[in-house]
C-alpha cells in the first residue's frame, strides 16, 4: 500500500505533513505552499483513492492511517483536516512514534451525533453533500471551498488557486467518496484520545458547522496536552479564510526550539 506525497523544501527546516479532507487532495492546501515552505520542509499527502494515490481495499479508518503512516517520516509534525484530523489521530494512537507534534484543524474525534454526543452533525448532512459531488464533483467542491473563503482579503485569488490546483488532481471515484464518508460516519475515537499523549494543536473556526466548536473544547479538556486556538469568524477551513491568523498559530506552536 502506498499514498502519494509530494515532498516541498530542501529537508534541513521541520518537517510538517499536511494531510487533506474527504473528497479532495492535497490541492486544498496550495494557499499555503509559500508562506509554509519557507520555514518547513512539507510533506502533502493525497489520501488513497484522491488525488495521485491509488485506492486501497479495504477502505476503512484504521487502512488509512496505516498507509499514510507508512509513507511519511518518523518524529514529524503532522497537520489533518477535517477526514484529514480523523487519520492524523488513528496514527496518533496506534504510531506514536511517527508523531512529533500534531495539529488538528476544524476536526473531531466523532463527527456524527449519537446518544450522549451532541457535537456532532445530523448524517443527512453528509449524505446531502455527497450527492451534491456524485451529480457534479468539481462544481460542489469548488462551491465548498468557495464558501470557506469567505472573510478572507483575497478570497477571489484563494480561489483561483484553488481551482488551478484541483484541476491539475484527478477526481475521486464514487467507490472512493462513499468509502470516506462511511469513514466520517463510523469513526468514533472519544474513548481513545486520551491516549494522544503528544502536544496537540486544535485550530478551529467558531462558525464551523461541520465540526462544531463544542468538540473542539472537549478534545482540548480531554487530551493530554491539547491547546485550542479558535479563530474568529472562520469556518471549516481556517487555513483559506483566515490564512495570517493561522500560520501565525502554527508556527508558533511548531517552533523548532520546542521539537
Amino acid at each position: 500500500m502506498s499514498a502519494h506525497v509530494e515532498i516541498i523544501g530542501t529537508g534541513s527546516a521541520p518537517n510538517l505533513v499536511l494531510i487533506h479532507g474527504w473528497g479532495m487532495s492535497s490541492a486544498v492546501f496550495a494557499p499555503l505552499i509559500k508562506p509554509l515552505s519557507k520555514i518547513f520542509t512539507l510533506h502533502l499527502v493525497d489520501l488513497p483513492g484522491m488525488g495521485a494515490s491509488r485506492p486501497i481495499e479495504p477502505f476503512n479508518l484504521h487502512a488509512l492511517a496505516d498507509t499514510v503512516g507508512e509513507n511519511i517520516p518518523g518524529k514529524a509534525n503532522v497537520l489533518g483536516w477535517s477526514l484529514g484530523g480523523l487519520v492524523a489521530q488513528r496514527i496518533a494512537i496506534l504510531q506514536p512514534d511517527r508523531i512529533r507534534r500534531l495539529v488538528l484543524v476544524g476536526s473531531t474525534p466523532c463527527f456524527v451525533n449519537h446518544a450522549g454526543w451532541q457535537y456532532g452533525v445530523n448524517p443527512a448532512a453528509f449524505d446531502d453533500f455527497a450527492r451534491g459531488v456524485n451529480e457534479n464533483y468539481q462544481a460542489t467542491i469548488l462551491q465548498f471551498l468557495t464558501l470557506q473563503c469567505m472573510g478572507a482579503s483575497d478570497a477571489r485569488s484563494t480561489v483561483r488557486q484553488l481551482r488551478t490546483a484541483l484541476a491539475n488532481k484527478p477526481a475521486p471515484t464514487q467507490a472512493t467518496l462513499q468509502g470516506a464518508l462511511k469513514v466520517l460516519l463510523d469513526s468514533d475515537l472519544r474513548d481513545e484520545v486520551a491516549n494522544i499523549r503528544k502536544p496537540t494543536l486544535l485550530i478551529h473556526g467558531d462558525r464551523d458547522t461541520l465540526a462544531p466548536l463544542q468538540a473542539a473544547h472537549w478534545m482540548s479538556q480531554n487530551l493530554p496536552l491539547g491547546f485550542l486556538r479558535v479563530i474568529a469568524g472562520a469556518s471549516h477551513a481556517p487555513f483559506l479564510s483566515h490564512q495570517t491568523q493561522f500560520i501565525a498559530a502554527l508556527t508558533q506552536f511548531l517552533e523548532p526550539e520546542q521539537q
